[in-house]
């Protein structure tokens, strides 16, 4: 196989990305069309080292820029590649490249496009590692741990996801380092309702500074206190080379950690989504310890809830909320919007040239545009996180700048009923979604369709007109879905409730239980 050819057909693609690479749906369409394009079979992958390098360069590659394409078709990186994967030396592989790169033309192309050259290695190697397995060939065992950073790979995508076109909150940051440079320890907590950024205000701090992180996710069953204390354990344990840890709880881990921090150094620990937690009532939530010792803080995220449900009592530590709705953060806060919503308008290679046109049309100036929206936004990032997709898409080619819709709930109403989900002819849309609002963890295609009592492809073709609402993951090789975002999950949970949609809503509960009375049988 010709990687050269390869490469190049990739090139092509990753010209018009803006067009073809829209959603993850489409995205995947690409890879199989590619595949195929050079005689490869998208189910079954080569057992060759050459066939699976250049397979994994496919799947990887599409919408990629030209400069980290080229590096990747480099013999030198390919080499370098295959011994750092049988000798489980991921880091031997990055510093190999950064090698490389010292005094290439690419690096200057990759630090001018500011590739994140970290994170593109890593998805590269994970990918790899997944089409290997895929091709069921002994060569490639045993697959190494391809890990470039110190927070935990379940992690991964969330944070690359958040971060993507983050921008602003200064602030926040500024408030937690005055909070950490007074206090010798402490819990520092950010509150906000769904949609202001929590979550990515988390995702760039641990990203920042490769802190231990939690991210509670109740869609993925992560969000219970023996997973937070395991998946910290063995960060700390890895970070510090701390001995006879394994079982230590989390009050005792943080102790052996004080005690090993040099001078000056602190341990942040960040918690995301404290309201996702499920856990018995009594004590602090995720068990978090009452004291803390020197030197270790916590950064935790959570959704506004009443004082009984707060759960976090530390009578001896110092312990500070910045909650993002105050009249004090307002303007702070749309002061970000504002800086987000002219990322989009000027440097997401994306949607940018679709939003101009859209504004042109209408004769509107950029400085009106970022207000408006902004105005409408409310101050809510997840909002804009999908009407600026939606404008650039055509979805509001018929309206104008004032018919937009005002906020988040307000968004997800005026799109429910532009998709005529009201309409008796869209029952099995509704039925679906509210299939995956009931069973609240990612399940796969085939698992709705059977609950559902529906042709798979039907089901499939839902699942594709929501992709950008929907989360689809791999989970051991199957792929599955759930809600994406808790926002749209508490909008279609009033949705259940109300009147014209309470029968149909009886119905699926009664699907599900036959559906696991039969799996039982």
């Amino acid at each position: 196989m010709n990687i050269d050819l390869v490469v190049n057909a990739l090139k092509s693609i990753a010209k018009p990305a803006a067009s073809l690479v829209i959603n993850q749906a489409q995205r995947n369409e690409t890879v199989v069309r590619t595949l195929k394009q050079y005689d490869f079979d998208p189910v079954q992958p080569p057992k060759d080292v050459d066939g699976v390098y250049v397979y994994s360069l496919i799947e990887y590659g599409v919408g990629k820029p030209e400069a980290i394409l080229n590096l990747f078709r480099e013999r030198e990186i390919k080499k370098a590649f295959w011994s750092a994967y049988t000798s489980n030396n991921p880091l031997g592989f990055y510093k190999q490249v950064e090698k490389f790169l010292q005094g290439n033309d690419l690096a200057y192309d990759i630090r001018l496009l500011r590739i994140e050259l970290h994170s593109e290695l890593e998805e590269f190697g994970e990918i790899f590692i997944k089409v290997a397995k895929k091709s069921k060939s002994k060569e490639f065992e045993p697959f190494p741990d391809w890990n470039l950073d110190e927070y935990p790979a379940e992690f991964k995508s969330l944070i690359r996801e958040k971060i993507r076109s983050f921008c602003g909150r200064k602030f926040v940051f500024d408030k937690f380092k005055q909070f950490c440079d007074k206090n010798r320890s402490g819990y520092f907590t950010v509150v906000g309702d769904a949609g202001m950024g929590k979550s990515t205000i988390a995702a760039k701090y641990v990203w920042d500074n490769k802190s231990p992180c939690y991210f509670n996710i109740r869609s993925d069953g992560r969000n219970r206190a023996e997973l937070f204390l395991e998946s910290i354990r063995k960060q700390l344990i890895k970070r510090y080379q701390l001995q006879n840890a394994e079982k230590a709880n989390l009050a005792d881990l943080l102790e052996q950690v004080s005690k090993k921090l040099p001078t000056g150094d602190r341990l942040v620990i960040v918690v995301d989504a404290l309201d996702e937690v499920e856990q018995e009532a009594g004590g602090n939530l995720l068990d978090l310890p009452p004291s803390l010792p020197e030197c270790v803080y916590f950064l935790l995220t959570r959704r506004p809830y009443t004082i009984d449900k707060k759960r976090l009592s530390a009578p001896d530590v110092p312990v500070e909320e910045l909650d993002l709705r105050g009249s004090q953060y307002v303007n702070l806060s749309r002061e970000d919007i504002k800086e987000y919503i002219r990322f989009f308008l000027n440097d997401d290679k994306d949607y940018k040239n679709a939003l101009r046109q859209w504004i042109q049309d209408r004769n509107i100036s950029d400085n009106d545009f970022v207000e408006q929206v902004a105005t409408k936004s409310e101050n809510n990032f997840m909002y804009l996180r999908y009407i600026l997709p939606g404008i650039a898409k055509g979805d509001y080619k018929d309206l104008n700048l004032k018919q937009l819709p005002d906020g988040l709930q307000d968004y997800y109403q005026v799109h429910w009923q532009r998709m005529g989900m009201e309409e008796k002819s869209q029952e099995l849309k509704v039925f679906i979604l509210f299939i995956l609002v009931e069973i609240g963890t990612p399940i796969p295609c085939e698992m709705i369709a059977d609950i559902a009592e529906q042709d798979e492809l039907d089901v499939q073709s839902v699942l594709k007109e929501w992709v950008e609402y929907l989360k689809p993951q791999d989970i051991k090789g199957e792929l599955c879905y759930s809600i994406y975002h808790a926002s749209f999950l508490d909008f279609l949970k009033v949705k259940r409730v109300l009147d014209s949609k309470r029968k149909l809503f009886q119905e699926v509960n009664q699907r599900i239980a036959d559906y696991l009375v039969r799996k039982m049988a």
